[in-house]
């Protein structure tokens, strides 16, 4: 048993023996030599590494978009050259557009006005003319209705003095009446 307590101790104990009191294994200096050498040789692999696969890429992709943007920007140059150009031609379309409508739309004002003026005058020819025509019958009717007034102004003075005395009327004393109103 007494081997066993032995034993049970021999388990428990941390390996390597006890520590001692050196220094830390990189801080050492016999160690030095070798750290030196397999920081050189990483180094060096490392180096090689970026220098002949990563950094390439990286360039190859950098010049490539610096190229894309370089045609982006000639192409969107281009473009904005292209659309000023069709913005200054369109203007100038506008323009003509503009000066064309307005010397036809006085064109065919001038011309409108012409034509009215010649309806006006043919109108007021033709309104005169009715008007020269209606003085005429006014002055023909009226003409005649003073010749009829004589005949009529005696024929109603013969019926108002036989209604008035039961008895015809003189037609001498009627008439010579009548040239009395009328002087």
């Amino acid at each position: 048993m007494a081997h066993d307590v032995e034993a049970h101790h021999a388990g428990t104990e941390v390996p390597g023996g006890p520590h001692e009191a050196g220094v830390f294994p990189p801080f050492d200096p016999k160690n030095f030599a070798g750290e030196l050498i397999w920081l050189a040789i990483t180094f060096g692999a490392l180096y090689l590494l970026m220098s002949k696969v990563a950094l390439p890429r990286v360039g190859a992709i950098l010049a490539n978009r610096k190229d894309k943007i370089d045609s982006d920007l000639a192409a969107a140059t281009k473009a904005q050259e292209e659309a000023n150009a069709a913005a200054d031609a369109h203007a100038k379309t506008l323009a003509e557009a503009k000066a064309k409508a307005q010397a036809v739309g006085q064109a065919q004002q001038a011309e409108a006005s012409k034509a009215a003026d010649a309806r006006r005058a043919a109108l007021e020819a033709e309104l005169n003319a009715k008007l020269a025509t209606a003085e005429q019958q006014i002055a023909a009717t009226k003409t005649a209705a003073l010749a009829n007034v004589d005949s009529i102004a005696t024929d109603a003075a013969h019926a108002i003095v036989q209604q008035l005395t039961g008895k015809p009327a003189d037609s001498a004393a009627v008439s010579a009446a009548i040239a009395a109103l009328k002087a």
